[in-house]
């Protein structure tokens, strides 16, 4: 909650537009403004999208503007085709600002990935959401200052999204492994395993030749990998579970096979479904300048 919070719609000075001209403080008066601080490999933002797509489609007729700021987490998340892709692959049609120098970033005084800021047609702060969930909360405040932005306004119903978290709820994530980084900044020593001659940069290891291996141990029904394929283009990955080609627990990125193609920089489904214990995952490649940057996982 933003309780004693005055924030007010600071310029979004960003580096590039798409699905909309640049846009204002000005410009967006009168309006609600929900400014979604996205980033297109992120799990957690990738699991709340369909309930920001909703609330665009429900309610921008009624006054709503949806803004997504796409913030870098990685260096390649910097490349316009990179996140035109993303808007494309995940169908985004309101106004996408990319924030490459966190400038919008800093003036919200933002600290993670995905934040929802909630501004009233004056531009004053009225909450503030972080991570996922809350979905109830976020619609019902955008709902209230719909209503009071034109009085008597007929609202349609509360958007299925919303009605079917609320009915089923949030997910537990107690006990899964956590978020799992590989590069020289963040990872942890022993979190992971490699085989095979990989180097260690800041933000990734990247296979520097020949074939290689990565193992992770895990508890989790989910396993998601940020993945590049590096300079040489599409690289194809065996995807092995506790030594074995992966079975029904594959992700929706790997093929019957047991081999997920890897064409671009992007967030890519290992396992899905998978029986809680300890696992062991298998990544087997044989492309040099491959880089890995990130596990995440779900129950």
């Amino acid at each position: 909650m933003t309780t004693g919070l005055t924030l007010r719609l600071p310029p979004i000075t960003v580096d590039r537009w798409v699905n909309s001209p640049p846009l204002t403080p000005d410009d967006l008066h009168g309006r609600v403004a929900l400014i979604d601080i996205w980033e297109y490999t992120c799990i957690n933002w990738i699991r709340t999208a369909p309930y920001v797509k909703a609330w665009h489609r429900h309610y921008a007729d009624l006054g709503l503007t949806v803004v997504g700021v796409h913030v870098p987490e990685f260096a390649f998340g910097r490349d316009a085709g990179n996140i035109e892709q993303a808007v494309r692959d995940h169908a985004l049609t309101y106004p996408v600002a990319m924030d490459n120098e966190y400038a919008f970033w800093r003036a919200l005084r933002n600290d993670a990935w995905p934040a929802k800021y909630l501004f009233d047609t004056d531009g004053r702060l009225v909450d503030r959401w972080v991570g996922e969930g809350a979905y109830e909360q976020v619609e019902s405040e955008i709902r209230r200052l719909l209503q009071a932005r034109a009085p008597g306004t007929e609202l349609p119903p509360v958007s299925g999204e919303t009605t079917e978290f609320a009915a089923t709820g949030e997910p537990s994530y107690l006990g899964i492994t956590p978020e799992t980084y590989l590069g020289a900044d963040r990872g942890v020593p022993g979190s992971y395993v490699v085989a095979g001659d990989w180097r260690s940069e800041g933000e990734y290891v990247e296979l520097a030749s020949g074939g290689g291996e990565l193992g992770l141990p895990f508890d989790a029904g989910e396993v998601n990998l940020v993945v590049d394929p590096g300079p040489d283009g599409p690289a194809t990955v065996q995807v092995l579970l506790d030594g074995n080609p992966i079975g029904h627990e594959r992700g929706a990125d790997v093929g019957p096979d047991g081999v997920v193609r890897i064409d671009r920089a992007r967030m890519i489904r290992l396992v899905a479904g998978a029986s809680r214990g300890d696992r062991l995952l298998t990544l087997v490649t044989d492309q040099p300048g491959l880089r890995a940057y990130v596990f995440t996982f779900g129950p």
